[in-house]
């Protein structure tokens, strides 16, 4: 079973835009879902889905919270499994590689693990490419 997600990309936006997009809970609820998130360690979030068929509020405990580097725990309500997000960026001049990983998948139980492994990769695909048309078309970052 595959417990770690991983994904790169390098985005055409200054790397002060991404990291706004990603830890500021007006921007995370205008691009990915309705956000009660602040990036301080300790913080206990909530992301919830506006009624969204099949979507569970997400919970969980900002760990780290520095310049460029932001991990949290994630916790599907009702799971009682809690895995890791981990989001970490890279000045390219102009550019920014985001690097994102989201570990502990395995903790679900039997075919569980697998349906979360799948759902959870394509949805970062999706989530991926909602903040680079957000950081396009929204703020018109460069």
């Amino acid at each position: 079973m595959k417990d770690v997600i991983t994904k790169t990309q390098v985005l055409s936006h200054s790397i002060d835009k991404v990291w706004d997009a990603i830890s500021k809970a007006e921007e995370l609820s205008t691009w990915f879902i309705k956000a009660d998130f602040k990036a301080e360690v300790g913080y206990r979030y909530t992301f919830t889905s506006d009624g969204k068929e099949g979507c569970e509020p997400i919970l969980g405990v900002v760990q780290k919270a520095e310049p460029y580097t932001l991990i949290y725990t994630w916790e599907v309500q009702n799971t009682n499994v809690e895995t890791t997000v981990k989001w970490e960026l890279e000045d390219l001049g102009g550019k920014t590689r985001l690097y994102l990983e989201h570990s502990g998948i395995s903790k679900y139980a039997g075919d569980t693990a697998i349906k979360m492994y799948t759902d959870f990769n394509g949805g970062w695909d999706n989530c991926i490419s909602l903040l680079d048309e957000y950081l396009l078309n929204e703020i018109h970052a460069e």
